[in-house]
């Protein structure tokens, strides 16, 4: 027997294999810190934050909020857009008079759109009942269309107005006067 029969085998250096994971390591860790860094760039650029400086060496801004000239809406028209939540104030965009309904398109001074129509005759403005108010109008290429909470729509121009009922049932009232 010899001496070298008694010695446990050689061991090799950990040295090697640690470098191999701390190198790894290390490029997962640079790889995560460019996706974090383009994720938060890419956050900022679709909610930008205020980072104007604090003095601005230029001439004012114009007002982008558009001229509210033009007759007001009824009364009606305000209260119900006030209790909405819209608390105005509002001009009327167009007026539809039908043979059974009286029709407002209305703006604020956001540009937005509002439809009130009444089919109470002149003295019979009853919100909820023989009126009805919408917001979020949309204005489209050659009429206005307003969705009630039940789905029907309602689409407005100068020269009528056409209902159409969750049903796929048409009325359409044509402009008097």
């Amino acid at each position: 027997m010899s001496l070298s029969d008694d010695l446990p085998p050689p061991r090799r250096p950990l040295f090697f294999p640690v470098v191999i994971a701390t190198t790894f390591l290390s490029i997962i860790g640079i790889s995560a810190g460019i996706l974090l860094a383009n994720e938060r760039d890419r956050r900022e650029a679709l909610n930008p934050v205020n980072n104007t400086p604090a003095i601005v060496d230029s001439p004012a801004a114009p007002d982008p909020s558009p001229s509210l000239d033009g007759e007001p809406c009824r009364p009606e028209t305000l209260d119900a857009a006030a209790n909405a939540g819209y608390p105005g104030p509002l001009v009327i965009v167009l007026h539809l008079r039908t043979k059974s309904s009286d029709v407002y398109i209305c703006r604020d001074a956001s540009d937005q759109l509002f439809y009130h129509a009444d089919n109470g005759g002149e003295d019979q403005w009853i919100e909820g009942e023989t009126a009805l108010f919408l917001a979020g109008v949309e204005r489209r290429s050659d009429d206005y269309l307003a969705t009630a909470n039940d789905g029907t729509t309602l689409s407005v121009t100068k020269k009528r107005l056409v209902v159409t009922h969750r049903d796929g049932g048409k009325e359409t009232q044509a402009a008097i006067g």
